[in-house]
């Protein structure tokens, strides 16, 4: 998996590429970014899935992981850009009332509001 970061205001974007599964060292990946935003200040993150072909169930609980973590220390996390597949996998795990997810990066970015 791959990881770009980038600032839009005060949110931290972060596109993920690949897979976010336990053999190819995603979920660490995903884990070890978010707590480096996170002790740098950055409170408000959005994840963008849309180059994210394939979750395990590993990375799953990485993803929840990380959005307990982020809640925990004060923050939010949204996701952006679900593909279908990994759309299905919240709906069928319950896990989408859980987490926030848009379509377009301007609706992430604007949902954390002023």
């Amino acid at each position: 998996m791959q990881i770009a970061e980038r600032m839009v205001g005060d949110v931290a974007i972060v596109s993920l590429t690949g897979d976010i599964t336990l053999s190819k060292g995603g979920d660490v990946l995903l884990k070890d970014k978010v707590q480096s935003l996170l002790q740098q200040g950055h409170l408000k993150i959005v994840l963008d899935l849309g180059g994210v072909s394939y979750v395990d169930s590993a990375g799953l609980g990485q993803l929840v992981q990380v959005y307990a973590t982020t809640k925990n220390m004060g923050g939010a996390m949204k996701l952006l850009n679900l593909t279908k597949r990994l759309k299905d996998l919240l709906v069928l795990t319950k896990l989408l009332t859980v987490f926030e997810g848009y379509d377009t990066e301007a609706e992430a970015v604007g949902s954390f509001g002023a």
